[in-house]
């Protein structure tokens, strides 16, 4: 039984509604020795706590997709097949452009959210150069099966949960493709296809998205094997000019980490809420040593490049949640780096899937100008500088709200 499925949800309430009763029912109606009936009424109690407690985790995981499967959950899901070291551009020297296309087999995805807008399809895919084995869920815009789009290529946004989170929280729990096809439709928005590969890949840590021998190469599976598949099986255009990378919490580090260590590979990213260190998330592998928090720091990463990458970033936080991690990146970078920054103040919310559902529409607006997709007329353009007077907690946090009127009022 699926941990996120109706069938085990339905089987909670059943239970917890016969927790209820039981006392109700047998609790004077007991008969035997005194220590009997004590233990019996102690089960009865522990009965009702366990499944009050169990539907309301599941309750509060399949809102906040925190734990897709059992192996999730109870940290036995292992998707590293191998480890090689496959050196500091994390493609172990192959020459990628001959390898075999690869093709895979997709079926429509289960779960809350995923029938929606048109519906998400999955794929088990075996990832050739990192030698990570996982799924990856994949959504097309409404034009993709459009005949008067069918010669066209589409750009690419992949997609990046928080720790720990599962791949489908982007649809399930943000319903990014129910707010985004709209405004796709009404060329608001660029159609882009939306790629979620799953980033737990080792059972009870946070990859970090870092390649590390002998443990996951995690960077080569999200910008190399998943990049790679979606090319070779859908009409997506070519990296780097066609890519971009999003992320919220542990994904929006990743996020920028990916897009300052690849330019090559991505032309853009999207961070809400995220950090620079490592050492922010401090389950996180990459976290483990100097070397590699300083390898994976896209702060570090962008003042020691040897010439600034032609990336665009789009970073929001609050204080002392995301903000000053976007700020010191603001700082360290120099064309053709471009930075632009959304403060995100106190009164919106905290580290919840409430804070970053809104700011989905005002990212993506921002990732259709930055892939060369400008906003149709009609269609609004990324947050600058407007007044917040007035501006309820949903506008603050989607990034309508000014960084610098938010500072005065704190």
């Amino acid at each position: 039984m699926s941990l996120t499925g109706t069938p085990f949800l339905c089987t909670l309430v059943v239970l917890s509604v016969v927790a209820l009763v039981l006392p109700l029912v047998l609790w004077s109606r007991l008969r035997g020795p005194r220590a009997l009936r004590a233990a019996a009424r102690t089960l009865m109690l522990l009965f009702a706590q366990g499944t009050a407690v169990a539907l309301v985790f599941t309750l509060v995981n399949n809102a906040n997709s925190l734990y897709d499967t059992w192996g999730d959950l109870l940290g036995t899901g292992d998707h590293v097949q191998q480890a090689a070291d496959l050196g500091a551009d994390g493609t172990g020297g192959l020459a990628l452009e001959r390898l075999p296309k690869v093709r895979q087999a997709f079926e429509p995805a289960t779960g809350p959210g995923m029938r929606a807008a048109g519906g998400v399809r999955v794929t088990q895919l075996k990832g050739r150069v990192s030698g990570v084995n996982a799924e990856v869920y994949v959504w097309l815009p409404p034009q993709y099966d459009e005949p008067a789009y069918r010669h066209q290529r589409f750009p690419v946004v992949e997609l990046l949960p928080g720790y720990p989170g599962s791949a489908k929280a982007w649809f399930g729990s943000l319903h990014a493709h129910e707010q985004l096809l709209p405004l796709m439709r009404d060329g608001q928005v660029a159609p882009f296809i939306l790629v979620a590969p799953r980033t737990s890949l080792l059972p009870g840590v946070d990859t970090g998205c870092a390649n590390i021998p002998g443990t996951v190469n995690a960077d080569t599976w999200l910008s190399v094997d998943v990049p790679r598949m979606v090319m070779d099986d859908f009409r997506a255009r070519p990296a780097p000019e066609g890519w971009a990378v999003a992320g919220y919490s542990a994904g929006a580090h990743c996020a920028a980490k990916l897009a300052v260590a690849h330019p090559d590979r991505y032309r853009a990213a999207v961070s809400l809420s995220g950090y620079n260190d490592p050492i922010g998330e401090r389950d996180s592998l990459a976290a483990q040593s100097p070397a590699l928090r300083a390898g994976n720091d896209p702060c570090v990463l962008l003042r020691e490049a040897p010439a600034p990458p032609r990336i665009a970033l789009y970073l929001s936080g609050q204080p002392h949640d995301g903000y000053e991690a976007a700020v010191a990146l603001e700082q360290a970078a120099k064309a053709p780096t471009t930075v632009h920054v959304v403060f995100v103040p106190r009164s919106a919310g905290g580290h919840t899937m409430a804070l970053w559902r809104p700011q989905v529409v005002p990212a993506f607006r921002w990732l259709t100008e930055m892939t060369g997709h400008p906003v149709t007329a009609g269609g609004a353009a990324p947050p600058r500088s407007p007044s917040t007077a007035g501006a309820t907690p949903a506008e603050l946090a989607s990034g309508i709200a000014s960084r610098a009127a938010s500072v005065r009022r704190r």
